[in-house]
């Protein structure tokens, strides 16, 4: 059975924008411009770019949760791959069988294969078991051997991952709208990249200064870094922090989870929510479009890289032990991953541990007065402004830099 003897590609951080930068060096597609490999920070941009969003969710049974966007959510794959001109070849079955079968075929063409996976289903992920929660996201196969029980993957980490035949089938069939969906890609277009990249530019100036495709404008670009600076200091608004996250555990799950998202989830080691990626994006816009203008865009984007470098500090400080310990015990869970793969996972599943028992301290034994949660929310919206005011500047440089 297939594997892919000269895969070597792992540099991908994203499930869209890393599997396809992955696949496409794999392919040998190099981009017109460098004559490299199609950087992963092109992609990014050309799917939509940076953005920030911020969202809240109670659902019963669950710890609150603060989701923060930093990246363009509006269908980016397809977008990405209908700018460039990428003809997608897609093979769907509801029949476990058949899909294996298109596998095979696929890995002994010599293509990797992109399919979709329940990432609750995947044990490298060490996500533990809930019925009710699940989440498709594509990754890469490139190897496919049932007579070890092995399955190759490449999804996120810099190294291989592994499943067996069954997990991954239960993984691809989870989920039925994306019931055992597999794709691979031809070229880009070289002529369509320009124009690709201006309209990439375009989506992010928008998100973050115009109302969003869905959703309230209280949820996206520059807005929301008010309006999440707003539900910190004015407890008496219905979604204020006072009333979603109060001072206990589900103050503790909100920050947690802004950090998760902001900086971990679908990220790789910058702790800069992407600004640095996005940053270099505008780099090569610069010379795809002959726009200098657009290197000082990258500049202040950088300068956006470095105010949110600065949050996960505030968010889950030093001087209040059991956040620093949370943010440490993440940060370290998601760079074994990113470092060792499945390697690591006897490590990841004693550090969940030790982040369970934090958690579960929190009911109890919260280290905050209500005075003191007032303090904390005060200063943390005094950061987010500051974020605000940098990525509003960064923002008004890319539009000056586009007219």
């Amino acid at each position: 059975m297939p594997t892919l003897a000269n895969y070597d590609q792992f540099s991908g951080t994203h499930w869209e924008t890393g599997s396809v930068r992955n696949f496409f060096a794999q392919r040998g597609f190099t981009a017109p411009h460098t004559g490299h490999p199609y950087s992963e920070a092109l992609l990014l941009g050309v799917s939509g770019g940076a953005v920030m969003g911020y969202f809240t969710f109670l659902y019963q049974g669950h710890d609150p949760q603060c989701n923060i966007l930093t990246r363009n959510t509006f269908d980016p794959l397809d977008k990405m791959l209908s700018r460039l001109g990428v003809v997608q070849n897609v093979q769907h079955t509801a029949k476990p069988q058949r899909a294996e079968d298109i596998l095979v075929d696929t890995l002994e063409e010599g293509q990797p294969a992109i399919v979709w996976a329940d990432m609750w289903s995947l044990p490298y992920n060490a996500l533990p078991w809930d019925e009710g929660m699940w989440g498709a996201s594509p990754l890469l196969v490139y190897g496919y051997e049932p007579q070890e029980d092995l399955v190759t993957i490449a999804d996120r980490a810099q190294v291989p991952l592994t499943v067996t035949v069954e997990e991954l089938a239960a993984a691809r069939g989870r989920i039925k709208k994306i019931k055992h969906r597999l794709l691979t890609l031809d070229a880009p277009v070289e002529e369509k990249l320009a124009a690709a990249v201006h309209l990439g530019i375009c989506d992010t100036i928008k998100l973050f200064t115009e109302k969003p495709p869905k959703g309230s404008k209280n949820n996206f670009g520059l807005n929301a870094y008010q309006f999440w600076a707003k539900m910190l200091t004015q407890p008496k608004q219905r979604l204020s922090w006072e009333k979603q996250f109060p001072a206990g555990l589900p103050m503790y799950a909100g920050l947690t989870s802004a950090y998760e998202f902001a900086f971990l989830f679908g990220k790789g080691a910058g702790q800069d929510a992407e600004r640095g990626m996005y940053a270099d994006f505008l780099a090569e816009a610069a010379v795809l479009l002959d726009k200098p203008a657009l290197n000082d865009a990258a500049t202040q984007f950088r300068a956006t890289a470095a105010a949110w470098q600065q949050l996960p500090a505030v968010l889950l400080p030093d001087e209040i032990r059991p956040f620093a310990t949370s943010r440490e015990l993440m940060l370290r869970k998601h760079t074994l991953f990113l470092e060792q793969g499945g390697a690591a996972l006897e490590e990841i599943h004693a550090i969940n541990a030790r982040l369970a028992g934090v958690r579960n301290a929190m009911s109890n034994d919260f280290p905050l007065t209500q005075g003191e949660v007032e303090a904390f929310r005060e200063r943390l919206a005094e950061h987010i402004l500051v974020i605000h005011d940098a990525e509003a500047t960064a923002v008004q440089t890319l539009q000056d830099a586009t007219a």
